[in-house]
């Protein structure tokens, strides 16, 4: 497969994620775009290790990985947790951190 066409994906899912985070405004979407960006360099990673045979960018795929389970994992806690307070999803809603 040809390197630039892999890019060019790459750069399409990193576009819909931050189209996706700046045009939306449900928490849910957020976190999704922000996956989705972070899959795309992922995708970057997978495709520059194979590109020159090098293995360090498999090991920041992983890294990334962990990551962003981790993002997820506390993330998606965060959001059932203002859901239960206050019926919504939507991040104008929240202004609980204003001072």
């Amino acid at each position: 497969m040809d390197l630039s066409l892999i890019i060019f994906v790459s750069m399409a899912m990193f576009a819909i994620g931050i189209i996706g985070v700046l045009v939306r405004r449900n928490a849910l979407i957020f976190f999704l775009s922000i996956e989705l960006m972070l899959n795309a360099g992922n995708l970057l990673f997978v495709a520059f290790s194979r590109q020159w045979g090098n293995q360090i960018g498999l090991v920041w795929v992983f890294f990334v990985l962990v990551v962003a389970a981790a993002e997820a994992a506390v993330g998606l806690a965060i959001i059932i947790n203002l859901f239960r307070s206050k019926q919504v999803v939507d991040v104008d809603q929240y202004n609980l951190l204003r001072g």
